[in-house]
């Protein structure tokens, strides 16, 4: 089968690998977003799919949006079908008419969960410990087509959005699309999703998603974090100034009882780096800090931060709010 494949950022990369190295599909084509400026110079960067594709010898068409330009140059390769991997444009009725079998995309949720641009971040803020992924039929609806294959994979201690991204898309994506393509060409339907309750969505993040509020329990702390983790970034306030964390870990509610700090209140503990959070049925809660940035600063250890507040930190006057 020749087929489209239309995809920008890293995670698109690994399920691109997937069916350029599968026997019986040929990726006759990649579409992906124009070059963006990256880095302090702003130089003009190939998106990661951009790259692959380069690499593996694909022809590349770079559109940040639909034209009957883009439609004449796809239309060229005579593909059946395409996969659709995080592109970041929509695709009008147009464009979901050019192939013959369509638009497969393969989403990050148990649809009709979670439907929109960010899926894992959203059900990781929300405390989800399953996380799913969907291959769909694209139609104009925003991701209502038909559900042809779902897996998932449950959240570890360590993860954030990255890491379960990059695992659903290394050890599921690419079969997923495989298997839907040869359903496709069989002539199976998918499933028709439902329109009730079970309908969510997943609104594109903003910076404000990744603020970070020590009142809340120890336990939403940690799924914003996760969710906002490595974009848009989780972050709070010190000394008015934005403090960024780099990175978080749970707390043992033993320990978290016997540091009894205040939300927001921070503490070096046996060399590491403790913040009061919210009470949980009278349990005070806390959460360590792993690698912060402070304004005008690099990323750096914690416990670095931490010492270089001095006599602050000893009288408990180092709060994060």
């Amino acid at each position: 089968m020749k087929i489209v494949y239309a995809g920008t950022p890293d995670v698109a990369v690994p399920p691109l690998r997937f069916l350029a190295e599968t026997e019986g599909v040929e990726v006759v084509a990649v579409l992906t977003r124009e070059d963006a400026p990256l880095g302090r110079k702003r130089v003009l960067t190939p998106s990661p799919v951009a790259a692959a594709a380069q690499e593996l010898g694909i022809p590349v068409v770079k559109a940040s949006r639909w034209s009957e330009d883009v439609a004449q140059q796809l239309a060229s390769f005579g593909a059946q079908a395409a996969a659709v991997v995080a592109y970041g444009a929509l695709l009008p009725q147009t464009a979901l008419d050019l192939l013959p079998l369509g638009w497969v995309n393969l989403h990050f949720s148990a649809l009709p969960a979670w439907r929109g641009a960010a899926p894992v971040q959203r059900a990781l803020m929300a405390g989800e410990q399953t996380i799913h992924a969907n291959t769909f039929l694209l139609e104009a609806g925003l991701d209502t087509g038909p559900v042809f294959e779902q897996d998932s994979t449950e959240v570890r201690a360590d993860d954030t959005a990255d890491s379960i991204l990059e695992r659903l898309a290394y050890e599921v994506g690419g079969a997923m699309l495989l298997r839907t393509f040869e359903r496709l060409a069989a002539g199976e339907p998918g499933t028709v999703q439902t329109e009730d309750d079970s309908v969510s969505y997943a609104a594109k993040m903003s910076i404000e998603d990744g603020k970070l509020d020590f009142a809340e329990p120890a336990q939403a702390i940690v799924a914003r974090y996760r969710g906002v983790t490595s974009e848009p970034g989780a972050w709070c306030t010190y000394r008015e100034n934005r403090f960024k964390i780099g990175e978080l870990a749970p707390v043992d509610p033993a320990l978290a009882a016997e540091l009894a700090l205040a939300p927001g209140v921070v503490t070096l503990h046996a060399k590491k780096v403790f913040v009061g959070t919210g009470a949980v049925d009278g349990a005070p809660g806390a959460v360590q800090l792993l690698r912060v940035q402070p304004a005008s600063k690099k990323m750096m250890a914690a416990a670095d931060w931490a010492r270089g507040t001095g006599k602050d930190l000893a009288e408990g006057a180092v709060v994060l709010v």
